[in-house]
């Protein structure tokens, strides 16, 4: 629900920021796609009328709260990225001094401080394909904070952000990743209660209630793999993709983000046309 939250608002933020731009919004959050999906071999020309966003780190301190956010020197170069990277940063931020402005005061107040940390980093930049993770957590209360989690994939010379629906876009592909990364889930999830003390009986219920959610999170949709880290193989190209899960979807907030690396060869038959040439075993005319 964080999440969904987070997403509504920084689409909020990114319209304000490329209006200016007399730019159209897609439901892509990338705020500068073209309607018609560009190739990923067919370089578009800068376009010098984007602001340049400043990505300037931020560090707030008093009595409430605590806000550190910071940001990779790097993804100033990619204007209409760094758009993106801001506003989700200004979102989480705003969803904090909400609950900053909603706590009880008087004697009713709570001596929790309240805190948001956020850290974006370079995750690969190449000509072909640039990409930022963002990794953190906001605490308003309660035993622990709520994780943020968002990858962010650039193609630069297309000027367009690659989500999951575009780059696998029919059900078959998605059932193929879904199988995939289950199995590898589940032999890591196994390898986790191996190494534990316990009762059969409690080995039993522990695979029974973590596998029932690595099932339910691995569904073949493509919102369960909207998070992913492009994996740079030897010759330039893509060897795979790294889908990352944020702690609840595929188990309890004990065992934390948990991802699963699918190669190219997995991938390769469900990618569509346009982004073939980014992966081991395409070429442009592939």
């Amino acid at each position: 629900m964080r999440n969904s939250r987070l997403a509504c608002a920084v689409a909020i933020v990114l319209l304000a920021t490329v209006a200016g731009c007399n730019r159209d919004s897609s439901s892509t959050m990338s705020g500068t796609e073209p309607a018609v999906a560009t190739d990923a071999q067919t370089e578009v020309e800068p376009d010098a009328s984007v602001p340049d966003v400043d990505l300037t780190d931020v560090v707030e301190t008093n009595a409430q709260y605590v806000i550190g956010i910071s940001y990779p020197p790097s993804a100033s170069k990619y204007p209409e990225l760094a758009a993106q990277l801001k506003g989700y940063a200004d979102a989480a931020r705003d969803e904090l001094m909400q609950a900053v402005a909603a706590q009880p005061q008087g004697e009713a107040a709570s001596a929790a401080l309240y805190d948001l940390s956020l850290s974006f980093t370079e995750v690969l930049e190449t000509p072909e394909v640039v990409a930022y993770a963002a990794d953190g957590s906001s605490y308003t209360g309660g035993a622990h904070g709520m994780p943020l989690l968002a990858r962010f994939v650039w193609l630069p010379k297309q000027r367009q952000m690659l989500t999951a629906d575009r780059l696998v876009p029919d059900a078959a592909g998605w059932q193929a990743v879904s199988a995939y990364a289950r199995e590898q889930l589940h032999t890591a999830l196994s390898q986790r209660i191996d190494a534990e003390d316990l009762s059969p009986a409690e080995r039993a219920e522990l695979v029974r209630n973590a596998g029932r959610m690595i099932d339910d999170g691995t569904t073949a949709d493509a919102e369960n793999f909207s998070q992913f880290e492009p994996l740079a193989g030897p010759d330039g190209k893509l060897r795979g993709l790294r889908f990352v899960f944020p702690p609840y979807q595929v188990g309890p907030y004990s065992d934390g983000m948990q991802s699963v690396e699918v190669p190219a060869s997995v991938l390769f038959p469900h990618v569509a046309p346009a982004y073939r040439g980014l992966f081991e075993g395409g070429s442009p005319s592939h």
